[in-house]
């Protein structure tokens, strides 16, 4: 954490604001003008004008969180307006429904323009095809038993089948899977649906349910527009308004995802670099990569030996036992004294020299200098992922335990101590910001030189701001936790740790902007395309600890 010097003064909201990030309007001070021109981006000068605009979109949401009740009452409404508009059953409607993934407009639709062949696809019927209650004797069409009619059951497309075979045909298909939900008559010939009052009446207790669950889940999954929380354990789902901008949700559950490819939430990175990061940290490549650094095939065997002491002569691992040189790969039996004993060797030297072992250390160097530079970000990148679960630990604690404890203590109501509870949730929030830089970081074409120097710069100074902000309200707060009494100096606090949470909050916001922006601002020339503010251009001094590179992270 950075010293004392470099805290805020709690009693000035203007300082909060300037000293935070070197200054008001631009984005760096003396520290940054020695780094090639980047500080000259005006990357904080806009918080002013669309100040109004940020606090609007953070409270308004492009989706919808649905829990199960919602689920069904929205299932039972929409059965219920089919039934109604087009004066057909319930169960029909169900059927009706389902053909077109719970889309009342389609349905809508479809129906009038084509009745017959909407009727037809859905497997429903005008009228029932015959009447078996004048028949006195029935074969039924599965098991050719005969049976009278009071046995049989039919759908409106008359093949009679014995309660019995229904039951068996309907359970097995409910065992089978979702597929339940779009079963047909059971005659080969025949595509008439099998509706609702079919599964209420033949099946009872753990199928019904079953078949009921897949019927719910059906009206999420269906669906271009909703999508099932994949936090373990949560039954909740979301509605998202399409087309409407970040795909950034949370649950119910406090469970943020992207939704569009449901992974944990990852803003500013967009969903081909996740999957691309995902994968390369759960794959073997990295792991060839660092056998290839920091091993040598045994010149026998083949396979690959580390070398953990500093001696070259090496052994093999049993049933090889193979000896040779760590640095020729030849027999050991062919050295001695005159090849520079157990701590050189001159062969490899001289071969050295002539260029045998160009390509083999070309391609060793080459796989070490991308191993380092993956752990590097991948590192950092699960740093920030740790002290974002701490953080969420703490604050869990602070909401169930510490904040009745420093309600008592300070003598104030918990309504007016949610200003702890808005920073922690920052906090939160911009370490899982600050944890994809690292993923964006890495796939950053090396090329690109000014883009590079300039993100290197805007995530140092993310992560001094919320150093400083973690600090205060993890390491200050605990002197007023552990106060016998009220503090004079509380509102002091209270109007510090909120300034530091409404500047965090405004410059990570604009950090994402940039990055899903592509940092387009940065030219090829290392400058930006904006205009300095009047700050940085009268070289302004203020900043206390700017222009940190990304090897300043503290955790």
């Amino acid at each position: 954490m950075d010293s004392e010097d470099d805290m805020h003064d709690a009693n000035d909201m203007e300082s909060v604001d300037e000293d935070f990030y070197s200054d008001g309007d631009g984005y760096g001070g003396d520290a940054a003008d020695s780094d090639a021109d980047v500080a000259d981006y005006d990357f904080m000068g806009n918080e002013t004008d669309d100040s109004d605009e940020q606090a609007v979109s953070r409270t308004q949401k492009n989706y919808t969180v649905l829990k199960e009740e919602d689920i069904r009452q929205r299932q039972e409404e929409d059965m219920t307006t089919i039934s109604t508009l087009l004066s057909i059953s319930r169960e029909a409607a169900c059927i009706l429904l389902r053909r077109y993934n719970w889309s009342v407009n389609k349905v809508h639709e479809e129906w009038f323009a084509d009745e017959e062949r909407v009727r037809k696809s859905a497997g429903l019927l005008e009228k029932p095809a015959v009447s078996l209650s004048r028949i006195i004797d029935v074969v039924c069409g599965i098991c050719f038993e005969n049976f009278l009619p009071d046995d049989i059951t039919s759908v409106g497309c008359g093949h009679p089948f014995c309660t019995t075979c229904w039951k068996a045909y309907i359970t097995t298909s409910i065992n089978d899977g979702p597929g339940c939900l779009t079963l047909r008559c059971p005659d080969p010939s025949c595509d008439v649906a099998i509706g609702q009052d079919m599964i209420d009446t033949l099946t009872s207790g753990e199928d019904k349910e079953k078949y009921y669950r897949y019927l719910l889940r059906s009206y999420i999954e269906d669906s271009r527009k909703t999508k099932w929380c994949p936090a373990p354990g949560c039954d909740s789902a979301i509605e998202y308004d399409l087309g409407s901008g970040s795909y950034d949700v949370t649950c119910c559950c406090s469970f943020s995802f992207c939704w569009n490819c449901t992974e944990e939430a990852h803003r500013p990175v967009d969903c081909d670099t996740v999957s691309k990061w995902v994968l390369k940290n759960s794959a073997e490549s990295e792991n060839m990569n660092w056998i290839l650094a920091n091993s040598k095939p045994c010149p026998k065997c083949k396979r690959p030996i580390e070398k953990n002491q500093g001696c070259m002569h090496m052994t093999c691992t049993p049933p090889c036992k193979f000896e040779f040189c760590w640095l020729c790969l030849g027999a050991w039996s062919d050295h001695g004294e005159r090849t520079g004993g157990f701590y050189a060797c001159n062969r490899y030297e001289s071969a050295k020299q002539e260029g045998v072992y160009d390509e083999s250390e070309r391609r060793r160097e080459m796989a070490k200098n991308s191993l380092e530079r993956y752990t590097h970000y991948y590192e950092r990148w699960a740093t920030n992922q740790s002290s974002r679960q701490k953080a969420m630990a703490d604050l869990h604690q602070m909401q169930t335990v510490h904040l009745e404890k420093l309600s008592e203590k300070q003598s104030q109501p918990e309504s007016q101590l949610k200003f702890i509870i808005d920073s922690w949730q920052q906090i939160v929030e911009c370490r899982r910001v600050l944890k994809w830089t690292y993923a964006y970081g890495y796939y950053l074409p090396e090329h690109e030189k000014a883009k590079r120097q300039f993100f290197e710069y805007v995530q140092g100074e993310a992560e001094a701001g919320l150093e400083r902000l973690h600090q205060c309200a993890e390491k200050e707060l605990q002197t007023y936790l552990n106060a016998t009494g009220p503090s004079k100096d509380f509102n002091d606090f209270r109007t510090k740790l909120a300034g530091l949470t409404s500047v965090t909050r405004n410059y990570f916001e604009n950090l994402v902007r940039a990055l899903e922006n592509g940092l387009a601002d940065v030219d090829s020339q290392g400058a930006c395309s904006k205009a300095p503010s009047s700050k940085n251009a009268t070289g302004s001094s203020k900043g206390k600890g700017g222009g940190r590179g990304k090897n300043s992270t503290k955790t």
